[in-house]
């Protein structure tokens, strides 16, 4: 169903005056984001549209703040589409919301403030793995990678349907024992959050070659859920990369995590493929990592 706009509230504007073409608005987000993703933000603007169209953000006020985030960039996308992009700026400002992360200061309080045993993480993956032991080689995958949910769940798939279809040598390098995202920009480049190389055992690869595709990464924390387990998998890629700092340095580790930034050295300086120990180092956090979720 389409919705077109309904009618306008006294003083709305030009944002009430435009109808909705729904099925334009998810190819035009499709460009620059995820099938997930895209879903989301056409979701959340379906369901909140109207406060774009009456110009009443108060709504909003009364929602969690982790999904008012959600809330206002499917918003900020729309009125984008829509051409009305400056006056949902202005409307952000007249109730002082924001979508914008915290601060950098914040996020290091967070960390300092967030007490948190490795091993519990590490117990809350042995408990995923016994509990529902069909994702068990997901599981490790991910706890090896350090990728996000939605990035190993794509990449756990590909290694599958490539296996299949006799072209797994197109993503996984075999003497580098590295997945090679990078081949595949559409699927892990994405506009914000990336992968570009992912350091993974022959053996791992070989066992999830015999796995069943996972229908998606919501379908993935439904059976968490299922079983009486939370999602932890912000955790595992947390706990990841504080285990690749006893042998990597920081660019490194922003790499491996798809965290290039624009700065000079990594633009300019960072080159992977000139550091020759880079897979040795990697492996031996990996070897590390392996011994806690067995």
């Amino acid at each position: 169903m389409n919705p077109c706009s309904p009618a306008p509230k006294s003083g709305s504007g030009s944002f009430a005056e435009r109808g909705i073409d729904w099925g334009a608005f998810r190819d035009w987000v499709s460009r620059d984001h995820s099938f997930d993703v895209t879903r989301d933000i056409v979701n959340y603007a379906k369901k909140y549209y109207q406060c774009l169209l009456d110009r009443d953000l108060q709504p909003l006020l009364a929602v969690r703040k982790t999904k008012r985030v959600h809330i206002l960039k499917a918003l900020s996308n729309l009125a984008k589409f829509l051409g009305v992009y400056d006056e949902y700026r202005k409307l952000i400002r007249k109730y002082g919301l924001s979508w914008k992360a915290k601060a950098p200061d914040q996020y290091v309080i967070a960390r300092l403030t967030k007490v948190q045993d490795p091993n519990e993480v590490f117990e809350w993956v042995k408990s995923v793995k016994q509990k529902l032991p069909d994702l068990a080689n997901f599981m490790d995958l991910i706890s090896i990678s350090g990728m996000r949910l939605i990035e190993a769940v794509n990449s756990f798939n590909l290694i599958i349907e490539l296996s299949r279809q006799g072209r797994l040598s197109e993503y996984y390098n075999e003497e580098k024992e590295a997945l090679e995202h990078f081949r595949f920009q559409k699927i892990f480049l994405r506009k914000s959050k990336k992968a570009f190389v992912s350091f993974v055992p022959k053996d791992l690869i070989e066992r999830i070659k015999l796995d069943e595709k996972l229908p998606s990464r919501h379908a993935v924390q439904k059976r968490l859920l299922n079983v009486g387990l939370k999602s932890r998998f912000g955790d595992v890629r947390e706990v990841h990369g504080t285990f690749l700092t006893k042998y990597l340095r920081q660019p490194e580790i922003d790499f491996l995590h798809g965290r290039v930034s624009t700065n000079v050295f990594m633009q300019n300086y960072f080159n992977p493929a000139l550091i020759s120990d880079l897979k040795e180092r990697v492996f031996k956090a990996i070897k590390e990592i392996e011994t806690k979720i067995s």
